[in-house]
C-alpha cells in the first residue's frame, strides 16, 4: 500500500495540470472569440457609419479621378458640417437606380448658378454681380448653357471632365440627403495615393 501512494500522488498532480491547461485554453479561446467579435462590430460601425470604400467607374472625373481608384469616403463630417464648394462628393445616383456618382460641389444651397462661354458665375450675396469661379483643377472648359437657382437644400454638381460627365446640367441639382459623403483617402494606386481637402478658390 505504501508503495502505491506515490503513483496515486503523482496521477493527481497530472490531472490537475490537465485540467489548469484545458481551463486556460478555454479562456484564451475565449476571449479570442471576443476580440474577434469586438473587431468585427468595430469594422461594421466604422464602415457603416463612418468611412466607406468606394471604387471610380468611367471617365468623368479626370484627370483628378481615374477608373479603378480606390478612395475612402469620409461619411461623418456633413453630419457635423455643411458641404463646402470644391470638395468632391459621393451622392446617390439621382435617377433612383442603385448607382453613386462622384462629383465635385459647384453651387451651393441658395445661389444662382450660371454656365456660359464656357465659364461658370456664382451668384449670391457676398456676389449679387456673379462672379467668375476660377476652377485650377480643370483642363477643359466648361461647356453648356445653364441658369440654375438653387433651394435652401440643393448643390450643384459636375464632373470635373467636363465634357463627359453626367451631372447637374442634365439632372439638375442634387439635395443634401442624397450625399453619402466627402472623397477623404486615395489609397489604391500607391503610387497616386493622397489626402483630399476643398480647394482654396482664388476669387
Amino acid at each position: 500500500m505504501l508503495e502505491k501512494e506515490p503513483l496515486d500522488l503523482d496521477k493527481k498532480v497530472v490531472g490537475e495540470r490537465e485540467r489548469s491547461f484545458l481551463a486556460s485554453a478555454g479562456l484564451f479561446f475565449l476571449e479570442l472569440i471576443k476580440i474577434v467579435i469586438l473587431a468585427g462590430v468595430t469594422i461594421g460601425l466604422v464602415r457603416y457609419f463612418l468611412f466607406k470604400p468606394f471604387y471610380v467607374r468611367g471617365q468623368s472625373m479626370e484627370p483628378n479621378f481615374y477608373e479603378k481608384d480606390y478612395l475612402i469616403i469620409d461619411e461623418l463630417s456633413y453630419r457635423l458640417r455643411e458641404p463646402v464648394r470644391g470638395e468632391v462628393i459621393v451622392f446617390k445616383a439621382p435617377n433612383a437606380s442603385k448607382d453613386y456618382y462622384l462629383k465635385r460641389i459647384v453651387g451651393l444651397p441658395g445661389e444662382r448658378v450660371k454656365v456660359s462661354d464656357n465659364k461658370i458665375i456664382i451668384y449670391n450675396n457676398e456676389y449679387p454681380q456673379g462672379m467668375v469661379l476660377p476652377e485650377m483643377y480643370l483642363d477643359k472648359t466648361t461647356v453648356g448653357e445653364i441658369d440654375q437657382t438653387l433651394g435652401p437644400n440643393d448643390y450643384f454638381v459636375l464632373g470635373d471632365n467636363r465634357g463627359a460627365s453626367y451631372d447637374s446640367r442634365r439632372f439638375g441639382p442634387i439635395e443634401k440627403e442624397t450625399i453619402v459623403g466627402r472623397a477623404w483617402l486615395r489609397g489604391w494606386p500607391f503610387t497616386r495615393a493622397a489626402a483630399f481637402s476643398a480647394p482654396e478658390y482664388e476669387l
